[in-house]
Protein backbone atom coordinates (compact mmCIF):
# COMPACT_ATOMS: atom_id res chain seq x y z
CA UNK A 1 0.00 0.00 0.00
CA UNK A 2 1.33 3.52 -0.79
CA UNK A 3 0.61 6.11 1.59
CA UNK A 4 2.16 8.68 3.58
CA UNK A 5 3.40 8.05 7.38
CA UNK A 6 0.67 10.85 8.61
CA UNK A 7 -2.43 8.48 7.22
CA UNK A 8 -0.72 5.22 8.10
CA UNK A 9 -0.32 6.47 11.76
CA UNK A 10 -3.70 7.81 11.99
CA UNK A 11 -5.33 4.35 10.74
CA UNK A 12 -2.75 2.52 13.49
CA UNK A 13 -4.77 4.63 16.60
CA UNK A 14 -8.34 4.77 14.87
CA UNK A 15 -8.02 1.84 14.28
CA UNK A 16 -6.53 0.19 17.10
CA UNK A 17 -8.60 2.08 19.63
CA UNK A 18 -11.51 1.10 18.02
CA UNK A 19 -10.30 -2.64 18.20
CA UNK A 20 -9.65 -2.38 21.40
CA UNK A 21 -13.17 -0.74 22.57
CA UNK A 22 -14.57 -3.78 20.57
CA UNK A 23 -12.88 -6.40 22.20
CA UNK A 24 -13.95 -4.81 25.72
CA UNK A 25 -17.61 -5.30 24.62
CA UNK A 26 -17.06 -8.34 24.20
CA UNK A 27 -17.48 -9.31 27.87
CA UNK A 28 -20.62 -6.99 28.06
CA UNK A 29 -22.52 -8.32 25.44
CA UNK A 30 -25.42 -11.23 25.62
CA UNK A 31 -23.71 -14.57 23.58
CA UNK A 32 -25.65 -13.71 20.66
CA UNK A 33 -23.59 -10.81 20.22
CA UNK A 34 -20.38 -12.17 21.17
CA UNK A 35 -19.74 -13.40 17.57
CA UNK A 36 -19.63 -9.91 15.95
CA UNK A 37 -17.70 -8.19 18.90
CA UNK A 38 -15.04 -10.60 18.93
CA UNK A 39 -15.11 -10.13 14.73
CA UNK A 40 -14.94 -6.15 14.87
CA UNK A 41 -12.27 -6.69 17.76
CA UNK A 42 -10.02 -8.92 15.25
CA UNK A 43 -10.77 -6.30 12.60
CA UNK A 44 -10.09 -3.25 13.97
CA UNK A 45 -6.39 -4.41 15.73
CA UNK A 46 -5.69 -6.40 12.44
CA UNK A 47 -6.14 -3.23 10.93
CA UNK A 48 -4.03 -1.09 12.80
CA UNK A 49 -0.91 -3.35 12.89
CA UNK A 50 -1.44 -3.97 9.24
CA UNK A 51 -1.49 0.22 8.47
CA UNK A 52 1.90 0.12 10.62
CA UNK A 53 4.93 0.82 8.51
CA UNK A 54 6.70 -2.00 7.27
CA UNK A 55 9.75 -0.22 9.35
CA UNK A 56 7.82 -0.67 12.53
CA UNK A 57 6.56 -3.78 12.46
CA UNK A 58 7.80 -6.18 9.68
CA UNK A 59 4.77 -8.49 9.42
CA UNK A 60 4.79 -10.82 6.63
CA UNK A 61 1.57 -10.22 4.64
CA UNK A 62 0.52 -14.19 4.56
CA UNK A 63 0.11 -13.34 8.60
CA UNK A 64 -2.98 -11.04 7.09
CA UNK A 65 -4.06 -13.74 4.95
CA UNK A 66 -4.22 -16.14 7.53
CA UNK A 67 -5.82 -13.79 10.13
CA UNK A 68 -8.29 -12.32 7.76
CA UNK A 69 -9.14 -15.63 6.38
CA UNK A 70 -9.81 -17.27 9.82
CA UNK A 71 -12.26 -14.33 10.73
CA UNK A 72 -13.72 -14.40 7.03
CA UNK A 73 -14.68 -18.04 8.01
CA UNK A 74 -15.66 -17.28 11.41
CA UNK A 75 -18.17 -13.99 9.83
CA UNK A 76 -19.57 -16.99 7.09
CA UNK A 77 -20.43 -19.13 10.01
CA UNK A 78 -22.29 -16.98 11.55
CA UNK A 79 -24.07 -15.54 8.64
CA UNK A 80 -25.25 -19.10 8.20
CA UNK A 81 -27.40 -18.96 11.50
CA UNK A 82 -27.66 -14.82 12.24
CA UNK A 83 -28.49 -13.37 8.93
CA UNK A 84 -26.56 -10.36 6.34
CA UNK A 85 -25.12 -8.79 9.32
CA UNK A 86 -22.24 -11.08 9.14
CA UNK A 87 -22.03 -10.78 5.90
CA UNK A 88 -20.67 -7.14 6.07
CA UNK A 89 -18.07 -8.66 8.58
CA UNK A 90 -17.29 -11.54 6.28
CA UNK A 91 -16.71 -9.00 3.33
CA UNK A 92 -14.42 -6.64 5.45
CA UNK A 93 -12.07 -9.45 6.20
CA UNK A 94 -12.23 -10.78 2.71
CA UNK A 95 -11.01 -6.81 1.90
CA UNK A 96 -8.10 -7.16 4.39
CA UNK A 97 -7.37 -10.61 2.56
CA UNK A 98 -7.47 -9.22 -0.77
CA UNK A 99 -5.19 -6.07 0.49
CA UNK A 100 -2.24 -8.44 2.00
CA UNK A 101 -1.96 -10.51 -1.31
CA UNK A 102 -1.90 -7.19 -2.90
CA UNK A 103 1.34 -6.51 -0.12
CA UNK A 104 2.59 -9.53 -1.25
CA UNK A 105 2.48 -8.83 -4.94
CA UNK A 106 0.39 -12.28 -5.83
CA UNK A 107 -2.27 -10.05 -6.85
CA UNK A 108 -1.68 -6.99 -9.08
CA UNK A 109 1.36 -4.58 -9.34
CA UNK A 110 2.30 -3.70 -6.12
CA UNK A 111 6.12 -4.28 -5.54
CA UNK A 112 6.12 -7.38 -2.53
CA UNK A 113 7.74 -4.86 0.07
CA UNK A 114 5.18 -2.64 -0.08
CA UNK A 115 3.02 -1.47 2.60
CA UNK A 116 1.08 1.09 4.17
CA UNK A 117 3.07 4.16 4.57
CA UNK A 118 6.03 2.42 3.50
CA UNK A 119 7.40 3.20 -0.40
CA UNK A 120 8.23 0.44 -2.81
CA UNK A 121 12.23 1.14 -2.08
CA UNK A 122 14.74 3.05 -4.65
CA UNK A 123 14.17 2.30 -8.20
CA UNK A 124 10.36 0.83 -7.51
CA UNK A 125 7.48 3.03 -9.21
CA UNK A 126 4.73 3.68 -6.32
CA UNK A 127 2.38 2.21 -8.69
CA UNK A 128 -1.29 1.16 -7.62
CA UNK A 129 -1.72 -2.48 -6.47
CA UNK A 130 -4.94 -5.22 -7.33
CA UNK A 131 -7.06 -5.13 -9.34
CA UNK A 132 -9.08 -1.68 -10.69
CA UNK A 133 -12.72 -2.96 -11.19
CA UNK A 134 -12.37 -5.09 -7.58
CA UNK A 135 -10.93 -2.31 -5.54
CA UNK A 136 -13.58 0.23 -6.98
CA UNK A 137 -16.17 -2.17 -6.16
CA UNK A 138 -15.12 -2.35 -2.64
CA UNK A 139 -14.32 1.49 -2.31
CA UNK A 140 -17.78 1.75 -3.75
CA UNK A 141 -19.27 -0.82 -1.14
CA UNK A 142 -17.84 0.75 1.99
CA UNK A 143 -18.12 4.48 0.86
CA UNK A 144 -22.23 3.38 0.50
CA UNK A 145 -21.72 1.38 4.05
CA UNK A 146 -19.97 4.52 6.17
CA UNK A 147 -22.97 6.98 4.49
CA UNK A 148 -25.85 4.32 5.54
CA UNK A 149 -24.17 3.83 9.11
CA UNK A 150 -24.15 8.19 9.51
CA UNK A 151 -27.14 8.35 8.97
CA UNK A 152 -28.47 5.72 11.41
CA UNK A 153 -26.14 7.74 13.60
CA UNK A 154 -27.39 10.95 13.15
CA UNK A 155 -31.25 9.79 13.30
CA UNK A 156 -30.42 7.98 16.48
CA UNK A 157 -31.60 10.84 18.42
CA UNK A 158 -34.66 11.66 15.86
CA UNK A 159 -35.98 8.93 16.89
CA UNK A 160 -36.37 9.53 20.62
CA UNK A 161 -39.03 12.00 19.72
CA UNK A 162 -41.07 9.34 18.17
CA UNK A 163 -42.02 7.30 21.41
CA UNK A 164 -38.48 5.77 21.21
CA UNK A 165 -36.11 5.50 24.70
CA UNK A 166 -32.63 6.62 24.06
CA UNK A 167 -30.34 3.74 25.00
CA UNK A 168 -28.69 3.40 28.70
CA UNK A 169 -24.94 3.87 29.25
CA UNK A 170 -24.86 0.37 29.39
CA UNK A 171 -26.61 -0.74 26.56
CA UNK A 172 -24.85 1.34 24.18
CA UNK A 173 -22.43 -1.81 23.32
CA UNK A 174 -25.71 -4.05 22.10
CA UNK A 175 -26.36 -4.33 18.87
CA UNK A 176 -28.02 -1.31 16.72
CA UNK A 177 -27.11 1.19 19.65
CA UNK A 178 -25.08 4.29 18.58
CA UNK A 179 -21.34 3.14 19.83
CA UNK A 180 -22.08 0.01 17.80
CA UNK A 181 -22.96 1.85 14.71
CA UNK A 182 -19.79 3.80 15.24
CA UNK A 183 -17.27 1.32 15.59
CA UNK A 184 -18.73 -0.45 12.21
CA UNK A 185 -18.82 3.08 10.39
CA UNK A 186 -14.81 3.72 12.25
CA UNK A 187 -14.06 0.28 10.54
CA UNK A 188 -15.37 0.81 6.89
CA UNK A 189 -13.89 4.09 6.89
CA UNK A 190 -10.47 2.70 7.75
CA UNK A 191 -11.21 -0.14 5.10
CA UNK A 192 -11.88 2.40 2.50
CA UNK A 193 -8.87 4.53 3.23
CA UNK A 194 -7.01 1.50 3.11
CA UNK A 195 -8.25 0.28 -0.32
CA UNK A 196 -7.42 4.15 -1.55
CA UNK A 197 -3.70 3.78 -0.33
CA UNK A 198 -3.71 0.74 -2.41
Amino acid sequence: MHGSAVVSWLLVAVCGVTGTYCLLRVWRRSAEHRRAAWLEAVMGLGMAVMALPHTVAPVPPAGFVVLFGASTAVALHGAARSGAHCLHHALESLAMVYMALVMAGAVGSAAPAAHAGHPAGPGHAATPGGIPLLTGALLLYFAAYVLRSGALLAGAPAGRGRGRAAPAPHEWGTAGAPLAHACRLTLALGSFTMLLTL
